[in-house]
């Protein structure tokens, strides 16, 4: 029976007990330290509460900020600062639980600060003793037996690429461009060619079959397991039926997806039926995704309140100047090219669009993929005294963002989302390449990777391109939370209005 790799959050289930184990250690010996040799935490009911709330936040933290990514490949360095994140993580955390609760109950702050510092010194030599044993009990195990099955010039690659942890070794070599039984390969026997391949496998022992070839179709149930048959010079059909036999054996057989190198993140599912290779930019977790709806909806909810004021405030102001309505209404396109409107605060006169046009020699961007300008008269109250640019009420909302706030009404329709990638309007989307439909594949935000790194200041296209592009491929809830933290800081700045 093959013992499928285990994936997921088991996957690094060791180090997670072992984190749990040095931080109650730590817990211990904080408390003695602060309240006397003699005495053991778990027997106040203060401090055994809190212990259990120190479990609970380390395992949030593994789960929420993925922690124990790559912790097997992680060297002494990296693991150093991994180490030291995962416990400021985990003592902000607390800050807020304690803050958050305020039972009442008293406890030793010292106790919390000991602890944290002992996470992190019993933590970080723990992972890294741990990580020495496994690599030498891979080392030292039998490992399974694994025949490789490539074209020659691929050989080399395929070794470089493989690592003492994978817990399988290559004992022999099926080349399928030519029989080339007896020889050695990067210092692997090559024990048949295609057509006795079966046969070897069938009488020694081997455990799985790994498939690397560029010379493969479609493999089914029905294929002619006659290798007499087959052209010698069909290498796909030959190599297609060994895949066969292999099945026929009950050999594992792993077979090296064609699209495992075009990039972004990929992943197996199923497809009508069919099990396929997915890839993509970036995925998420259905609950990860849940988590962000729940942030927009709590976001959405206070930023339509205040958008609510705003208009109280501004909106008199506004027709005043120029009337019509307060809220100014554009189509944008959203997710994977969905249109819906969007909600402003209007703060252009009501020609604005009309305008647009004849001012298109002005636009700060270049190749005109977005339009951007240093005194828009088009803006309410922006006008020309005695050679002097004199702005109005329109400037005072974009400046300081207010005019924005009505698309909390658009992030509570699910249409955008409070961080995400700046919509287009339908006259940019026509004019973008391959590349540029990139920043389509999210919902698109309020604020984003460009509006925190320049926002209006950065007038490149490409570079607002490339922005989005790495929000989207590095896409993770501490980074929607980071840029929030740096679009507050933005606005109260009135640095670079979008």
């Amino acid at each position: 029976m093959y013992k499928k790799n285990t994936q997921g959050w088991l996957k690094h289930i060791d180090f997670i007990l072992w984190d749990l184990i040095a931080l109650q250690v730590s817990f211990i010996l904080a408390y003695k330290i602060r309240h006397g040799m003699k005495l053991t935490p778990y027997t106040v009911d203060t401090y055994r509460s809190l212990a259990l709330v120190f479990i609970a936040i380390d395992l949030l933290v593994i789960v929420l900020f993925n922690t124990m990514h790559n912790v097997v490949k992680r060297g002494l360095l990296l693991e150093f600062a991994q180490s030291l994140r995962h416990v400021i993580l985990v003592l902000l955390f607390m800050a807020l639980y304690l803050f958050s609760m305020q039972t009442g109950d008293t406890f030793s702050r010292i106790t919390v600060y000991l602890t944290a510092g002992f996470h992190f010194v019993f933590g970080y030599v723990i992972r890294v003793v741990w990580k020495f044993v496994i690599r030498h009990l891979y080392v030292i195990r039998t490992k399974g037996k694994m025949i490789l099955v490539a074209d020659e010039t691929q050989v080399a690659d395929i070794i470089k690429r493989s690592s003492a942890l994978d817990g399988f070794r290559y004992s022999g070599l099926v080349l399928s461009n030519r029989n080339a039984t007896g020889e050695e390969v990067e210092g692997i026997p090559v024990v048949a060619g295609v057509s006795d391949a079966a046969d070897y496998i069938c009488r020694e022992r081997v455990d799985e079959v790994f498939f690397y070839s560029a010379q493969m179709s479609d493999c089914n149930n029905s294929a002619n397991l006659d290798m007499e048959a087959i052209s010698p010079d069909d290498i796909q059909g030959r190599v297609n039926v060994l895949v066969e036999q292999c099945r026929q054996m009950a050999i594992p057989v792993h077979l090296r997806l064609p699209l495992a190198s075009v990039g972004g993140k990929t992943f197996i599912e199923k497809v009508g039926g069919y099990d396929v290779l997915t890839t993509t930019a970036n995925y998420a977790a259905p609950w990860k995704l849940v988590l962000k709806r729940l942030m927009d909806i709590a976001g959405g909810l206070v930023g339509s309140l205040i958008a609510l004021v705003i208009m109280l405030i501004y909106g008199r102001k506004i027709k005043k100047e120029s009337p019509g309505p307060i809220l100014f209404k554009q189509t944008r396109i959203g997710l994977n090219g969905k249109k819906f409107t969007m909600y402003k605060l209007r703060s252009m006169y009501m020609d604005a669009e009309e305008r647009k046009q004849e001012l298109m020699d002005q636009n700060r961007v270049a190749d005109g993929m977005m339009f951007k300008m240093d005194f828009d008269p088009r803006i309410i109250g922006n006008k020309i005294v005695d050679g002097k640019q004199v702005t109005g009420i329109g400037e005072k909302l974009r400046r300081s963002s207010l005019d924005e706030f009505p698309q909390f009404f658009n992030i509570l329709k699910g249409d955008m989302s409070l961080v995400g990638t700046r919509p287009p309007t339908e006259d940019e989307w026509e004019k973008y390449k391959y590349h540029h439909r990139a920043r389509l594949a999210t919902k698109p935000g309020l604020t984003g990777m460009w509006q925190v790194n320049g926002r209006s200041d950065v007038t490149d296209f490409e570079e607002v391109v490339n922005l989005d592009t790495a929000y989207i491929n590095n896409w993770s809830m501490r980074l929607d939370l980071k840029i929030l933290v740096k679009t507050f800081k933005a606005v109260f700045m009135r640095k670079g209005a979008m």
